[in-house]
């Protein structure tokens, strides 16, 4: 089944409760969507960061990159970073689905997300050339 961070009966469910209680910090991702070898930002690239627990999938963000080609900051849920597993530290994985709805283009990224540590995700996407611009 899909659910939508948003949607209470899941915020309720032990499933999510569990999760929570892995995750109890927050990590944040930021993504940069470009062209041209970062040289034409991609505005309007349809982000979502979803994460399967168990059957479900979960949409934990869903929205647009900016004029800049930017979504500056996502906070997720991340495991309590210990001092003593540095070598290993524990981390949370997500997926991230980029789609370019012009030209029906979609990326699937996998990332870790840490405790209070900011992820990059550069998202290079090449649009058709007939579109008379970005």
């Amino acid at each position: 089944m899909n659910y939508n961070i948003n949607d209470q009966k899941f915020i309720n469910s032990e499933i999510y409760q569990q999760f929570l209680t892995d995750n109890p910090k927050e990590g944040y991702l930021r993504i940069r969507a470009y062209a041209a070898n970062q040289a034409i930002p991609i505005n309007n690239l349809k982000i979502r960061v979803v994460k399967n627990i168990g059957k479900d999938t979960i949409t934990f963000f869903e929205g647009y990159t900016n004029d800049s080609g930017i979504i500056p900051r996502i906070i997720l849920p991340a495991p309590i970073l210990n001092q003593d597993d540095l070598i290993e530290p524990k981390s949370t994985s997500y997926d991230i689905i980029a789609t370019y709805e012009p030209d029906n283009i979609t990326k699937i990224f996998k990332i870790l997300i840490y405790e209070n540590v900011r992820v990059i995700q550069n998202i290079n996407i090449v649009p058709s050339m007939n579109m008379g611009g970005f």
